[in-house]
């Protein structure tokens, strides 16, 4: 054992374990020196924002920053996008990465899928514009026709093309509806209400296909139940016609000298 020591204690055993342990040093130094500079130790840039560029756009963008970009997926379709633009990349805008990082993006699908035409016919603008909604068609003119169903849909133009259910269309697409215009072509003459109480008018009103405009009471109405047309818009007579589907104006009163003019 003392003659270890001895050995360890030696000036030839000291320079020898010094120069070695210098070397490894040295070595290590080297070595690090050298990765730092061939991973860029430290130095990133930062992730640009792509959403909204187009492919080629991004290649050119990208072309001076050392990055590289590849399609994660392209199976998406928006309505409210335009085809083949990013709606979502990987790494997101103004992270940090190092020098040349790919970027992975989602674009949207370039040619929309086809859907078959849904049945609108006989429901309501409304109910129409939601069910073309969802399924991912926009609504352009709204045609009205001579219908007593206000606002019910007659048809369904694209391209000026009427669609019939289950008609092949793009996502995406266009279509016009053909609405009722609550009025219909058939002209009645006008009935006579004079006389009336509101129930009877109400009554006559749905045997004539007419609708009810405007009521007004006259400052002797106690009790409208009771009341009567003294007074309508427009007048009967053996020439007055109205539209099936028109309103008409009913005055009341329950004065004794106007019900008797």
């Amino acid at each position: 054992m003392k003659k270890i020591f001895d050995i360890i204690r030696s000036k030839i055993f000291v320079l020898h374990f010094s120069l070695s342990a210098g070397l490894v040093v040295i070595i290590l130094f080297v070595t690090y020196l050298w990765l730092s500079s061939y991973t860029n130790h430290g130095e990133t840039i930062t992730v640009p924002d792509l959403k909204g560029m187009k492919f080629q756009e991004m290649e050119t963008f990208l072309a001076d920053k050392n990055m590289q970009v590849k399609i994660a997926d392209s199976s998406t379709f928006m309505i409210d996008k335009p085809p083949g633009v990013v709606i979502e990349q990987d790494p997101a805008p103004n992270e940090k990465v190092k020098d040349g990082r790919t970027i992975y993006v989602t674009i949207t699908r370039t040619v929309p899928p086809q859907i078959k035409f849904p049945n609108l016919i006989d429901v309501s603008q409304r109910q129409a514009e939601a069910i073309l909604n969802s399924y991912g068609l926009r609504v352009g003119q709204l045609i009205y026709k001579p219908d007593l169903a206000k606002n019910a849909v007659l048809g369904i133009l694209f391209k000026g093309t009427e669609l019939k259910v289950g008609d092949e269309i793009m996502k995406g697409s266009t279509v016009d509806l053909v609405l009722g215009d609550g009025i219909g072509n058939t002209s009645v003459d006008v009935p006579n209400f004079m006389g009336l109480t509101l129930d009877e008018v109400l009554f006559v009103l749905q045997g004539s296909s007419l609708n009810q405009g405007a009521i007004v009471y006259d400052e002797s109405v106690r009790d409208s139940s009771a009341a009567k047309v003294y007074r309508q818009i427009p007048e009967p007579g053996d020439s007055s016609v109205i539209k099936q589907g028109e309103s008409i104006d009913f005055f009341f009163t329950q004065n004794p000298e106007k019900l008797n003019k």
